[in-house]
C-alpha cells in the first residue's frame, strides 16, 4: 500500500460497516480533493455478510432460505468502485491505539498487521450467547454450529430457551412449528406436543419493547405451537458449565431457576441479550455497558480524537435495533464527509447532521412461518402484516439492495 494513502478504516463487515463503506465510496470520496489518495479499509472477521435476523429459522435447515442470498461475499460487493479505493482485510481487530491512530488486526494464520487510520468507524456489532444466532466469529463457525444443532435436533424431546426478547421468542416459535405443528383454529393450545419447548423469562412480560397486550398475543401464538413460557424466573445455574455455547452446543443440560425449579433439556439455547464486540477498544472509550461511548447526536467518539465514529450494536448511541441503525447511517456518513472535507482544507462544508433516535414502539416478531405480532411507529400491526413485512423471509427481501449499495445510491 502506498504510504500516501489516507486510510478510512471501518471495523466490522455487517449492516453498519458495509453501509457506511458504500456511502463514503459513493458520496464522500468522489468530492474530496485528491480523491485517489483515500482508501476505504474494511476489516471483518467474516468474509461474508449475512441476514442475521433470519437465524431463528435458518438454524433449522438450509432449505429454509436460498443460501446464496442468505450469505454474500463481501469483497465482490465492492468491485464496482475504482481500483485502489477499497481494500478488504479478512481479520479481527485486536487493539486500538487512538493516540497514535493505529488499529492492530490478527489473521487466522497467526500473522498480524498494524493499520494507521486517517478516519475510523467502529461497527463491530455484538455477539450472541448462542453461536446459532449470528456471526460471532465467521460464517464457517456459524454454519458448523447449525450443522451440529441440526444433527441433534431429531432426537431432542425437550428444549429450553432462556430469554424472551425477539430472538428467544422467534427461535421458540420456529422450532415449535417445525417440530410440533400448529394447533387448529378452534384450539387455544397445542395438546401433547412432540417436543417440550420452554422459554424462561426473568420478568413478567415477554417482548419488553412492545406493549403488554401485544406481548400477550405472542404468548397465545406460542401456546399454539407447543411452547410454554415461565415468567419471573432467572437462571441460577446451568450444568454442565458452558452448555448451549460453542464448546457444548448440543450437550444435555440441567437448568436450575431461582425459584427452585429444575429443567432438563436435550438442547439448551441461551438467548439473553448480546455482548458488544469491543474487547479491542481501550476502557477509556467504553460506556458502562461495554459499548463504545458515542455522541448520540453526531455519532462521533469524542474521547478518541478527530474523525472517529461508532455505529450499530457496538455503539452506545441508541438501543440495539437494525431499523434504528439504518436511520443513523446517512447521519454518520454525512458527518464523516463533512469532517473529511474540513481536514482537506475546505471551509464551506455546512453544519453537522444530527441524529435523533425514533423512540416510538417499533418491533416485529414472527411466531412461526405464518403468524406474528408487532408494531411500527407506535401502531399495532396485524399478524398478516408481520408475515408480509418480516415473517415470510426475515427481511431477506431487503438485503440485496443493502449489501450491493443500491439502497445508498442517492445521498440521504
Amino acid at each position: 500500500m502506498a504510504a500516501t494513502k489516507k486510510n478510512i478504516v471501518i471495523i466490522g463487515g455487517s449492516y453498519g460497516g458495509v453501509s457506511v463503506a458504500h456511502n463514503l465510496l459513493k458520496h464522500a470520496i468522489p468530492v474530496l480533493p485528491d480523491k485517489a489518495s483515500y482508501q476505504i479499509v474494511l476489516v471483518s472477521a467474516a468474509s461474508q455478510v449475512m441476514c442475521r435476523p433470519a437465524c431463528p429459522r435458518a438454524l433449522i435447515s438450509d432449505d429454509m432460505f436460498n443460501q446464496d442470498k442468505l450469505f454474500v461475499g463481501i469483497p465482490k460487493l465492492f468491485e464496482q468502485y475504482p481500483k485502489g479505493s477499497f481494500r478488504f482485510v479478512h481479520a479481527t481487530a485486536t487493539n486500538l491505539d487512538y493516540n497514535d491512530r493505529i488499529v492492530s488486526v490478527g489473521f487466522k494464520e497467526g500473522n498480524t498487521e498494524q493499520i494507521d487510520y486517517h478516519t475510523l468507524v467502529i461497527a463491530t456489532g455484538a455477539s450472541t450467547p448462542s453461536p446459532l444466532h449470528g456471526l460471532n466469529r465467521d460464517e464457517q463457525t456459524l454454519k458448523a454450529s447449525w450443522h451440529d444443532f441440526r444433527k441433534a435436533l431429531p432426537n431432542a424431546k425437550s428444549i429450553v430457551i432462556t430469554g424472551a426478547g425477539p430472538t428467544g421468542v422467534e427461535t421458540a416459535g420456529e422450532l415449535g412449528e417445525y417440530l410440533n405443528g400448529r394447533a387448529g383454529w378452534f384450539s387455544s393450545k397445542l395438546e401433547k406436543p412432540n417436543v417440550s419447548i420452554t422459554i424462561v423469562n426473568a420478568s413478567s412480560q415477554i417482548l419488553p419493547v412492545l406493549r403488554p397486550a401485544i406481548a400477550a398475543k405472542a404468548e397465545k401464538l406460542l401456546d399454539k405451537v407447543g411452547v410454554t413460557v415461565i415468567k419471573n424466573a432467572r437462571v441460577q445455574s446451568v450444568r454442565p458449565e458452558g452448555a448451549g455455547t460453542e464448546t457444548a452446543l448440543t450437550t444435555k443440560t440441567t437448568v436450575t431457576l431461582n425459584n427452585g425449579q429444575t429443567l432438563d433439556a436435550d438442547l439448551y439455547i441461551p438467548a439473553t441479550g448480546s455482548k458488544p464486540n469491543t474487547s479491542f477498544v481501550p476502557q477509556t472509550l467504553l460506556a458502562s455497558d461495554g459499548r463504545v461511548d458515542t455522541n448520540p447526536t453526531t455519532l462521533r467518539v469524542d474521547k478518541a480524537g478527530e474523525r472517529v465514529y461508532a455505529i450499530g450494536d457496538a455503539s452506545s448511541y441508541a438501543r440495539q435495533a437494525i431499523h434504528i441503525m439504518l436511520e443513523a447511517i446517512p447521519v454518520v456518513s454525512a458527518n464523516i464527509k463533512r469532517d473529511l472535507l474540513l481536514a482537506a482544507g475546505k471551509e464551506d462544508v455546512g453544519e453537522d447532521r444530527e441524529f435523533k433516535a425514533d423512540l416510538r414502539e417499533t418491533q416485529m416478531v414472527p411466531v412461526g412461518k405464518s403468524k406474528g405480532v408487532g408494531a411500527a411507529m407506535g401502531y399495532q400491526l396485524p399478524s398478516f402484516l408481520i408475515w408480509l413485512i418480516k415473517g415470510r423471509d426475515y427481511w431477506l427481501w431487503t438485503t440485496g439492495g443493502l449489501w450491493s449499495g443500491k439502497q445508498w445510491s442517492k445521498e440521504k
